[in-house]
């Protein structure tokens, strides 16, 4: 699974951790495109990055990581087939993939410890998609989707 991986100055220490922890994994190649500075940057330029890539289908994931990331979260929902999810535990975490099939899960750099950071992540990469009556509202998100590109 490719995942696409970005942040900007206040995600930067937990990127780095999440890198450390996870690049090791077999069946997950992370692409960086983060802010590797802790000088301040703007959060929505590096979800954009994020949510492109996951939305042309270029990575089958994101994370994003800034200091709350709510900033992160409404930029990618933006992008057409992004399902991007603000998560605070690895609860939600479960829920986002097998209920919402969330692609793109975003963390807050400021407001969690890497030991929560890393039982969300995990779970997050190890739990899939029910399908079933899920799979017949994420349609609906998708046909939303299909009627707001054509009153473009």
């Amino acid at each position: 699974m490719k995942i696409a991986i970005g942040n900007d100055h206040r995600g930067l220490s937990l990127k780095k951790k999440i890198l450390q922890k996870f690049s090791h994994l077999r069946n997950v190649a992370f692409m960086n495109v983060g802010s590797d500075s802790e000088e301040r940057v703007d959060y929505p330029d590096y979800a954009k990055q994020v949510a492109q890539k996951v939305s042309q289908g270029e990575c089958e994931r994101g994370i994003l990581i800034c200091g709350s990331g709510v900033g992160m979260s409404i930029v990618a929902n933006k992008f057409p087939h992004v399902r991007a999810s603000l998560v605070w535990d690895s609860k939600v975490a479960a829920l986002t993939r097998q209920h919402n099939d969330s692609n793109i899960l975003c963390l807050s750099g400021d407001l969690m410890d890497e030991k929560k950071a890393f039982d969300i992540v995990r779970t997050w990469l190890e739990t899939s998609f029910e399908g079933g009556r899920h799979e017949t509202r994420i349609k609906k998100i998708q046909a939303i989707e299909r009627e707001l590109k054509e009153k473009k």
